[in-house]
């Protein structure tokens, strides 16, 4: 049944796409009128499960090129799916202009309706608003980009053949996680111009590379260097340098013209990505609380039953659960800290405490919970937005504490608990977490030896003492060497004291 009224939207678990644009008309009047929210249009797709399984395969993309990793990913998806060990997201959201939301066709009404809210309308508002969305993405070319991607390297395939292909994305994508620029000034890619400039690019890039094979010693003999030589070669090649798919990109003598344009395609995706891991917790808890916010309302209007309401409600709080250390938790819940915070926040700003006005003074009573929210969701990312906005009431529900690990000693000590300086320091530690320099390997390119046999020399500067993964390390600096086509060393510092902790090196295949 469906309504076009006042009354309810729907009634019972079933759906059809009557009822899905009626519910999208309610939820749009709340989101915009009542919440404020800003989004893109809308493109709302009804795929099964196959074809959700199929979009996890691709990281949320509906267009991707053809790599064995996807298909691999694929299999083991279905088959814990099929055996019952794993469920399927609701719905998938991709950051794109118009937002596309793709809702499973086995939802019941309500699901469908809290999807269209999360995900058309929580998730496509940050994805517009958040200032490193805005920073680092154009949403409005990504698809265009992905379909420009997947012809190109098919049309590699076709040439060059699948084998010569795949050796090329395999290395590319061991080396995705530094082939970003995390420090540019110029952070946004211009997709369309990328495609239409890329013939004249590989045209110049192929007479630059010239410059290289000219320093090639002849017989095997060594050219001498002095230091300022080695340092003119340093600065030519903008050394040291973080983003190793670009310096291979650019400087790798072996490499064709469409191998170069291939590890482009993986780099140009890859920082595409690259904001959304420093944004989970604000971008589900955003969406979490808009949905939450959102059937509230449509409760409130008489649009949905109270069934529907308890059905929306039961599928929040499994969202939210935060399980405990001993249930196997490591870390926190996205959903949960997220959602706890925003609610915090909406509480603060209309129902404060005496300790809220003290930790929170310039929004403590405000009375514009909303308003509030949108600057957050604007302005801050995981690790800014925890360190200004977690307080005390959300640290004492989820029963932080902080534990002191000193191998010296044979015991853990609790060295941040529930008072003042307690709390200062949980929410500098929980903020440390979502720092983004604490993922990835702080790794460069450092020294080329272009007078002699190449040799390409990357730094590992760690901290503590924690070295790479062995195995990883081998296989990725395997994948570099053949890249590169030439010797490659790395060497892993430890920060404080300046010493090598540990020297690896790898050839390519002959």
């Amino acid at each position: 049944m469906t309504n076009t009224g006042k009354g309810l939207l729907y009634q019972g678990a079933d759906w059809n796409f009557s009822i899905i644009r009626d519910c999208y008309d309610a939820i749009e009047r709340v989101a915009h009128d009542e919440l404020g929210l800003d989004t893109f249009p809308n493109r709302i797709e009804v795929i099964t499960s196959e074809q959700m399984l199929d979009v996890y395969t691709a990281n949320g993309m509906p267009i991707s090129y053809h790599h064995w990793s996807y298909g691999k990913r694929f299999a083991s998806h279905e088959n814990a799916y099929r055996r019952g060990l794993m469920g399927l997201a609701y719905e998938v959201v991709i950051n794109s202009n118009p937002c596309i939301s793709y809702l499973m066709e086995e939802n019941s009404a309500t699901m469908q309706a809290l999807v269209i809210a999360h995900a058309a309308f929580g998730h496509n508002h940050f994805f517009k608003n958040n200032r490193l969305f805005q920073e680092w993405t154009d949403p409005s070319q990504i698809l265009n980009y992905l379909e420009f991607a997947r012809g190109y390297i098919s049309r590699c395939e076709e040439q060059h053949g699948q084998q010569a292909v795949e050796r090329v994305l395999d290395a590319a994508h061991a080396l995705q996680g530094q082939g970003v620029n995390r420090h540019s000034g110029s952070r946004r890619v211009d997709l369309r111009g990328e495609q239409e400039r890329a013939r004249a690019r590989r045209m110049h890039e192929d007479e630059s590379y010239n410059d290289l094979w000219r320093t090639l010693p002849q017989g095997g003999e060594m050219i001498a260097q002095g230091e300022s030589e080695r340092e003119a070669l340093r600065h030519r090649f903008g050394l040291p340098e973080e983003n190793l798919l670009y310096f291979l990109e650019k400087n790798a003598p072996r490499l064709a013209p469409w191998e170069r344009e291939i590890i482009r395609i993986v780099r140009l995706i890859a920082q595409y990505f690259y904001p959304q891991p420093q944004l989970k917790l604000m971008n589900e808890g955003c969406a979490t609380w808009v949905h939450d916010r959102i059937m509230t309302s449509l409760h409130e209007q008489g649009r949905i039953d109270d069934a529907a309401f308890m059905e929306a409600i039961h599928s929040t709080s499994n969202v939210i659960m935060q399980f405990g250390y001993e249930q196997g938790a490591t870390s926190f819940n996205p959903y949960a800290l997220g959602f706890a915070m925003m609610k915090d926040i909406e509480r603060i700003c209309t129902a404060p405490q005496a300790e809220d006005r003290h930790w929170f003074p310039d929004i403590a009573g405000n009375g514009d919970p909303y308003g509030t929210l949108r600057y957050a969701w604007a302005e801050y990312r995981d690790e800014s937005f925890i360190l200004q906005f977690l307080s005390p009431r959300v640290m004492r529900d989820f029963r932080m504490f902080r534990l002191l690990d000193d191998t010296r000693d044979p015991y853990l000590l609790v060295d941040a608990i529930h008072d003042e300086a307690g709390y200062r320091d949980i929410r500098r530690t929980v903020a440390a977490t979502h720092d983004p320099s604490a993922w990835y390997a702080e790794i460069e390119i450092v020294d080329v030896d272009m007078f002699g046999d190449r040799t390409l020399r990357l730094e590992h500067r760690t901290q503590n003492g924690q070295i790479l993964s062995e195995n990883d390390m081998k296989l990725t600096l395997r994948g570099l060497a053949d890249l590169w086509g030439y010797r490659v060393v790395l060497d892993e510092i430890d920060v404080p004291s300046g010493s090598v902790l540990a020297t690896h090196e790898s050839t390519p295949p002959q």
